[in-house]
């Protein structure tokens, strides 16, 4: 369900990260995709948005809980070792998601190349498939460096910032811990992740759209390629569509997780005698 309200943004960001040189402002984009697709062309990828989700995310979040209760050996789990455990359960939600995430990125850009240049791929499947076939089982992790440092970067960023502007917000004396502290720590998180990741994100972006002849040897040569052709600015490419579809996301991703400590983690740490730090 989320996919559904969030897959227009991301496949706009996709679009601006994928142009190359000044202008494709976001309107422009927004404008030309109507035009030549109507409101379908902004769904263009849902099947493997889909996948990824079932790939990235189940793992990333499987192996965030499990890396949790192994980390509590002692009996405590201070922040630093939830922290470790997000970036950890990134790096595994990203090496997961990758071979989806390359079909996401290439059925969304699609419909921005000329009709001789589009792949046509009939849906996720059908794109890991005829990847695969044409580029080795190698193609189906282009760009998997730049996503799992994503990746992350993202988890740890996100678990970081949040906590400490729970606390920054508290000293205020204007929050109490309840869902306004929640909803505005979280809404500064998803700025904070957002803005971090989003070098890494153009990279990745690029290196997964490219063919068999890239450009891109790695990941620091292609940043290295980016910022020079285009300048720093061209790393915040789809940074509004980015962050727009980003602080929903982290927003209702932290109030849950909240709701899930007051709930289940009580009841979990009370019968395990864990004390959560």
């Amino acid at each position: 369900m989320p996919n559904f309200f969030t897959h227009p943004l991301d496949l706009l960001k996709v679009r601006l990260q994928t142009t190359h040189g000044a202008g494709g402002g976001l309107a422009p984009v927004v404008r030309a995709i109507f035009a030549q697709q109507g409101v379908r062309g902004f769904y263009n990828g849902i099947s493997a948005a889909v996948l990824r989700q079932l790939t990235y995310s189940m793992a990333r979040f499987a192996t965030y809980e499990e890396l949790k209760k192994q980390l509590a050996f002692d009996g405590a789990l201070p922040f630093y070792r939830m922290a470790l455990a997000g970036i950890a359960a990134g790096a595994v939600g990203g090496i997961c998601g990758t071979p989806a995430d390359i079909v996401l990125v290439r059925l969304q850009n699609d419909g921005a190349l000329p009709a001789a240049q589009r792949r046509n791929y009939a849906n996720a499947f059908d794109g890991l498939l005829r990847i695969g076939r044409a580029e080795g089982p190698r193609g189906l992790f282009k760009g998997a460096v730049p996503n799992v440092s994503r990746a992350m970067l993202m988890t740890g960023s996100q678990l970081c910032s949040y906590d400490g502007f729970k606390q920054l917000l508290q000293t205020t004396g204007w929050f109490g811990d309840g869902l306004g502290l929640h909803f505005s720590a979280s809404l500064l998180s998803g700025f904070v992740a957002t803005t971090i990741t989003s070098p890494f994100d153009v990279v990745k972006t690029r290196v997964m759209n490219a063919g068999p002849q890239s450009p891109y040897r790695n990941m620091a040569q292609a940043m290295a390629l980016i910022v020079r052709e285009e300048g720093v600015r061209a790393l915040y490419k789809g940074w509004l569509p980015s962050f727009t579809r980003m602080a929903p996301q982290t927003i209702l991703t932290f109030i849950f997780l909240e709701q899930f400590r007051n709930v289940y983690w009580s009841s979990y740490a009370t019968r395990n005698r864990v004390r959560y730090d």
